[in-house]
């Protein structure tokens, strides 16, 4: 089947403080955001209808554009209302929603100062980032020749859209060679992350997840570690080399899209379901769609 293409879809989004039909929430192709990168995003997971920590994310909404040296014209309760508003409208049951803000197009130059900020929240139906059965069996992750910046080089605390640039080839590379995603390295030659997910590697029953200082501190990521500890499962955020991978029974990433995802291989080496895993999992269904505890 043919997917739907995004700028061409019915119902509404939420545009700078209102809401426009979905086929006219368009930018201007001089817009300073989309030649220098200056934009940020975030992504919602909506579980039955509600969303999971929205505030977070847009508190990290915030974050974002101050690393980006820009401000954001609404505030993280603005925002969380416009979100709430656009479910409802769009009828959101199992979905995600897409904030995005950029700069405007008052000037095209290398400083982005004296030029506005524009907002926009969409949402839409989405049951899983991978089709089919790759959700439950597990995904191939090939390691990509693409590295994460050093923190002096980019400004890696940002969920800044320039970043994902490595990440579109990473994965295009991996998808190319018939893996379902690329596992990428950082400037030192440390495990890093997932084209949009962080890694976690279990190895003798404990957790292990590289230690997040050149990537995205992800919020399913802290809700794992939260849920690990919960569990009574060792944790251990650490700098991790690439060699241990040989030394992991499991390894699972995790993501707002993603959720808590099985990797079933990492190059030429492959992994199973393992217990570990699959306890998180459960442990994470149960708090995004509030399932009671048997």
């Amino acid at each position: 089947m043919t997917p739907v293409p995004f700028d061409d879809r019915d119902g509404v989004i939420w545009l700078d403080g209102g809401f426009v039909p979905w086929r006219d929430a368009r930018l201007h192709v001089l817009s300073h955001g989309m030649h220098y990168g200056g934009g940020i995003f975030e992504g919602i997971r909506v579980y039955d209808g509600r969303p999971f920590k929205s505030v977070e994310h847009f508190e990290r909404f915030h974050v974002s554009a101050r690393e980006l040296n820009f401000r954001v014209p609404f505030t993280v309760a603005q925002l969380d209302a416009a979100m709430h508003e656009t479910i409802e409208h769009q009828g959101i049951v199992d979905g995600y929603v897409r904030p995005v803000a950029w700069r405007g197009s008052e000037q095209i130059s290398v400083s982005g100062a004296g030029t506005s900020v524009h907002v926009a929240v969409a949402a839409w139906e989405w049951p899983h980032v991978f089709s089919g059965d790759a959700h439950s069996r597990g995904i191939r992750l090939r390691t990509s020749r693409w590295r994460r910046p050093s923190p002096d080089t980019a400004p890696v605390r940002a969920k800044a859209a320039s970043l994902y640039n490595i990440c579109t080839l990473a994965r295009d590379e991996a998808e190319a060679h018939g893996y379902d995603d690329a596992l990428l390295l950082d400037h030192r030659g440390f495990l890093a992350e997932a084209t949009g997910a962080n890694l976690f590697l279990v190895i003798d029953g404990a957790l292990h997840t590289p230690t997040a200082d050149t990537f995205l501190d992800g919020i399913t990521r802290q809700t794992v570690l939260s849920l690990a500890q919960d569990l009574g499962i060792a944790v251990h955020e650490r700098h991790v080399l690439p060699g241990e991978l040989a030394r992991a029974d499991e390894v699972f990433l995790t993501g707002t899209a993603y959720e808590v995802q099985l990797v079933s291989a990492v190059d030429d080496r492959s992994y199973a379901v393992g217990g570990v895993t699959s306890k998180l999992s459960e442990a994470y269904t149960v708090v995004t769609r509030r399932v009671p505890v048997p």
